[in-house]
């Protein structure tokens, strides 16, 4: 895609600091990092987001996420990781072209999760009869 940031990294049109690089994939340390060691993996080819990215790269992705993870959790001495995928806008994609953020943690690093909410029991029960039916199709 031509305005895609990722997609000119990619072409190496926009510097990055890149960790690792494949036929199908690159991953470079992210420009604005939660914590030191934050990297972005993504496909070398444009898919907007994880939903539209085809099987076979999702699974090249998620083998190279788990190597690259523990790399960078042992690199820099982090206690933990977070592995994210934000899918469409009102999941927090900022950036149209599928991404995994590799993040490392600490206990006090002062970054917080969302806060839970509590199901209905009636409600859960209803939904998770709807994502059966769906998923027996």
């Amino acid at each position: 895609m031509e305005d895609c940031i990722f997609c000119k990294i990619v072409k190496g049109e926009i510097p990055s600091e890149k960790v690792y690089e494949d036929d199908k994939c690159l991953a470079f340390l992210n420009i604005n990092p939660n914590n030191d060691g934050t990297t972005l993996l993504i496909p070398k080819k444009h898919y907007e987001n994880y939903f539209e990215t085809p099987d076979d790269i999702l699974k090249h992705l998620s083998v190279k996420t788990k190597i690259l993870g523990k790399i960078i959790k042992k690199i820099v001495g982090a206690e933990g990781m977070n592995i994210i995928i934000n899918s469409e806008t009102a999941a927090g994609q900022v950036i149209f072209h599928t991404h995994i953020h590799i993040i490392p943690r600490y206990k006090n690093d002062g970054y917080q999760h969302w806060k839970p909410k509590k199901y209905d029991s009636e409600k859960s029960a209803q939904i998770a009869e709807k994502i059966k039916k769906e998923l027996a199709k």
